[in-house]
């Protein structure tokens, strides 16, 4: 018998997001007959306590008794039980500080780390994630900052809702000004801002009437790797080039500070890939951009004045034009920043389910049944042991802690 537990989310914030709801641990247990799920109780959870035991679910304080562990955002290292295998979002492939000490407890206590983010087909497209729902709840922040900024119009806030449709009977009675949105990504992040923009009618434009055009209804564009991306010696965009030698190319963003209201940004970033723009442009007397919405939300990477996380409950800041220091939103001389990195728990219920079902339909019974290259992939560490893939880890995890 392979025992399962879902554990509390434990970092602060809080999320209320969870890997399974529980329909989908009742139709688990119905189908795998060698596993048994457990659910550590949460008064923070999307779903109560009690939904999890209507549905015949056991609830359980102490998981050591479980072998595989999911998760959603990063364990607090003092809760991590030794040995067992772990699933959830580490955030420590790309060095983050903040993880450093994380990432070093996982090793210490001979742990299995399978991250979420690792989880992907040969070509590196991600098989799940919440970027559906990011893109979504992050547009229409964007939307709703740009409103309250502008005087225009007035959107409730998504985690008001209870649903997302009742998100959506929001737009009813919700007129838009004439204004261009620039959207950048095409990744799940883009596929959720396009459903948004959908729902509320926006006109879709390419990017060069987008660039030279006057219109008088809202107007939005898509801007893709081939949009954003030059390579320095005149090659051709190429995306699989792009990714492997991101610093052999130039960013082409700049012309759209003249012409967008309001930046929806859902591109991927590292530290090899170059910045939509720099801060010193914020200056710039025809720099129009007044609301940045960055959902992919890299402190200081590719909109470099995200000064940091911004809160679900504060989800706006102003960053001075001059002094690019933050300020209060909504400020003359000042550009609004959205930068919320928990944006899918506005609508936590259904961007779990959504989750689960990604879980469920591409990874679960290989996990449970002995593996396969995807899940072997995202293996960051396999009993306290880095992985060769992740082998460039190993300065990071034995380095100084971070402070």
């Amino acid at each position: 018998m392979l025992n399962i537990g879902i554990i509390r989310e434990g970092k602060v914030p809080s999320d209320s997001r969870v890997a399974f709801s529980p329909a989908q641990c009742k139709w688990m247990m119905n189908h795998f007959h060698n596993i048994k799920i457990f659910v550590q109780p949460s008064r923070d959870r999307c779903f109560k306590d009690r939904e999890y035991e209507q549905h015949g679910i056991e609830l359980m304080e102490d998981l050591r008794d479980c072998d595989i562990l999911f998760g959603i955002k990063e364990v607090p290292s003092y809760q991590l039980i030794p040995e067992k295998t772990y699933l959830f979002f580490s955030h420590t492939r790309k060095k983050q500080p903040y993880n450093q000490h994380l990432f070093r407890e996982i090793i210490a206590r001979d742990i299995t780390l399978i991250d979420y983010e690792c989880l992907q087909y040969e070509n590196k497209q991600r098989i799940l994630g919440f970027g559906y729902f990011a893109g979504i709840v992050g547009a229409h922040n964007g939307l709703m900052a740009f409103g309250r900024r502008t005087g225009t119009f007035d959107l409730d806030r998504a985690f008001e809702q209870k649903t997302y449709r009742d998100l959506l009977a929001l737009y009813d009675n919700v007129t838009l000004p004439v204004m261009k949105i620039a959207a950048t990504g095409s990744g799940r992040v883009a596929s959720g801002v396009l459903e948004l923009m959908k729902a509320l009618g926006v006109r879709k434009v390419d990017p060069a009437d987008y660039r030279s055009g006057n219109f008088n209804v809202p107007v939005f564009t898509q801007l893709k790797g081939k949009d954003l991306y030059q390579h320095k010696n005149g090659y051709e965009f190429v995306r699989e080039d792009f990714f492997v030698n991101a610093s052999d190319y130039n960013c082409k963003f700049y012309p759209y500070t003249k012409t967008t209201d309001l930046l929806i940004n859902g591109i991927y970033w590292d530290e090899n890939i170059p910045r939509l723009f720099e801060c010193d442009d914020l200056s710039e007397k025809d720099f129009r951009i007044q609301t940045i919405a960055d959902i992919t939300d890299d402190k200081q990477g590719s909109v470099p004045c995200n000064l940091g996380d911004s809160t679900i409950e504060f989800p706006v800041y102003g960053i001075d034009k001059r002094t690019h220091k933050k300020t209060a939103p909504y400020l003359p001389g000042s550009v609004d920043v959205m930068a919320v990195g928990n944006l899918p728990d506005e609508l936590p219920r259904e961007a779990s389910e959504h989750f689960g079902n990604q879980l469920l339909n591409y990874i679960f019974e290989d996990l449970i049944t002995g593996g396969s290259p995807v899940i072997e992939r995202a293996t960051m560490v396999k009993k306290g042991k880095i992985t060769r893939r992740f082998e460039y880890l190993t300065e990071y995890a034995e380095g100084a802690a971070a402070a």
